[in-house]
């Protein structure tokens, strides 16, 4: 790091309250929920511009498959924190009530669940009720898929029928016929249907969020070995990350730059389309305005607690206050982040 970039993030991290360490740093083990894409801005810029490293930490960023593989991977150990759904990391709690070391959320990236319905318009569909008798693909662990019942619930819809498929089938699927609709993220199925020739314009989005389902998304989850023997560690990675995600939501465009650099191949104007969609979708929303970038609204938690354990089928209830710990969260004033406030 430049001299002057170090003493700017030195006096930043002093004003967080947070000394920046000039000896051995900390490793922190990162799990992704997914490939890098557009999203990922959120962690590799701070990775690439070092404030991490200013906070002390050796943060190694990694790619993943799916949320429930995060959960799994910061339970066994394999890794220290990771970025997951908030459902998959319910389902993870309430499935494995014996399990020793169940991670925790310590932070909401995604205020509002990004699962959505897609469908093409000449299919006729136009609302949730038309989806009644249709068939809908998607992967078995999808998460629309898994909170459709809810989805389901909140709009009176009828039977639909499933058609699973593994995930880079999906859009073709849907383009090909083979289903009338899918479950995703937004941010990720309409842009994998424009990639393979779709136009905007033809394709309907339902998002759960708008249509009753409450559900928060993504957060950043951390092992409970490392709450206790290093919680300092988790503090100084959050304030990394609030800055880091304060310069990705003022400048996505540029913010890829650090994608690209980790992923070669990734299409830029593609992701940064992505990001963009991810910000005014699920991360600067009226919700989080409301309750404030990272934090959780306790009624809220616990109806997404009893919605997951009904709808997940799951072996024992789940416990919202053992899903969440907010004491490592920036204070309000660092994590008054959203563009325009």
């Amino acid at each position: 790091m430049k001299k002057r970039s170090f003493l700017q993030s030195a006096a930043w991290l002093a004003a967080a309250g947070m000394a920046p360490l000039a000896q051995a740093q900390t490793p922190i083990r990162f799990q992704l929920d997914w490939r890098f894409e557009g999203t990922s801005a959120l962690f590799l810029l701070p990775v690439a511009k070092g404030y991490f490293k200013a906070a002390g930490l050796d943060v190694t960023v990694d790619a993943g498959n799916g949320s429930g593989g995060a959960v799994q991977r910061v339970a066994s150990g394999s890794y220290d924190m990771g970025f997951a759904d908030m459902a998959a990391l319910m389902e993870f709690h309430a499935n494995n009530p014996d399990a020793p070391n169940k991670p925790v959320a310590v932070m909401v990236v995604y205020h509002d669940t990004p699962a959505s319905v897609l469908a093409l318009k000449k299919s006729g569909i136009r609302k949730p009720a038309d989806l009644a008798g249709k068939r809908l693909g998607a992967p078995v662990f999808d998460a629309g898929r898994r909170a459709f019942p809810i989805f389901q619930k909140a709009n009176q819809l009828g039977h639909v029928q499933w058609v699973t498929m593994d995930p880079p089938l999906r859009e073709t699927m849907l383009l090909r016929g083979d289903v009338d609709a899918i479950t995703g993220f937004g941010f990720t199925s309409l842009l994998n249907l424009q990639a393979r020739g779709a136009k905007a314009a033809d394709v309907l989005l339902l998002p759960y969020a708008d249509f009753g389902v409450r559900f928060y998304g993504n957060v950043i989850i951390a092992s409970p070995r490392l709450i206790a023997q290093n919680p300092a560690a988790i503090k100084a990675f959050l304030q990394a990350f609030t800055r880091g995600a304060r310069e990705v939501l003022a400048n996505p465009g540029a913010a890829i730059d650090h994608v690209k650099a980790r992923d070669g191949i990734v299409n830029v104007p593609l992701e940064i389309r992505r990001l963009q969609l991810a910000i005014d979708s699920v991360i600067d929303t009226p919700g989080a305005r409301a309750e404030g970038f990272g934090q959780v609204q306790a009624a809220r938690l616990a109806l997404m607690a009893s919605q997951v354990s009904d709808a997940f089928g799951t072996k024992t209830r789940v416990q919202a206050d053992a899903m969440w710990n907010a004491r490592f969260l920036p204070d309000a004033a660092q994590r008054n982040i959203l563009p325009g406030k």
